[in-house]
C-alpha cells in the first residue's frame, strides 16, 4: 500500500512547533509569513492581545499593480519593505520572527531581509 506524504499537514505540524516557542508580545510582536503558490502575505501581531497591528499581502490593489509582472522574490521584497514602512509608522522597531512552517529560503527569506532593510530588527 502507497502512502501519501501530506505536504500541508507536515507544515501545519512545523508550525505547531515554532508557535510552541515563538510568542509576540506589545513590546516585541510576532512577524509571520503566509505563502502560497502564487501570493505572500505576513502580519505583526500581537499575542498577549490577539490584535493585528500591521499586515501586507501581495493581493492588495495598490501593491498588486506595482509588483505585477514581477518574480515572485521581488513581489515578496516588495511586501517587506511595505510592512516594515506600515510597522514604523505604529511604532514598532522590533519583531519576533516566525516562518510559519516553511523554510528560510527564497521569498520568506526575500521578505525578511526587506523588512530588516526597512528598519525591523529580529
Amino acid at each position: 500500500m502507497i502512502k501519501h506524504f501530506d505536504r500541508a499537514a507536515a507544515r501545519r505540524r512545523r508550525h505547531q512547533r515554532v508557535r510552541a516557542k515563538v510568542h509576540g508580545t506589545a513590546q516585541r510582536p510576532r512577524l509571520c509569513v503566509f505563502r502560497s503558490l502564487q501570493q505572500i502575505s505576513a502580519q505583526i501581531v500581537d499575542d498577549d492581545r490577539g490584535h493585528t497591528l500591521a499586515a501586507v499581502s501581495t493581493l492588495e490593489p495598490a501593491l498588486h499593480e506595482t509588483v505585477k509582472g514581477q518574480k515572485k522574490s521581488a513581489q515578496a521584497s516588495a511586501a517587506g519593505k511595505v510592512l516594515a514602512e506600515r510597522a514604523r509608522q505604529q511604532g514598532i522597531t522590533e519583531v519576533v520572527f516566525d516562518r510559519g512552517g516553511y523554510q528560510y529560503h527564497g521569498r520568506v527569506k526575500a521578505l525578511a531581509e526587506a523588512a530588516r532593510e526597512g528598519g525591523l530588527t529580529f
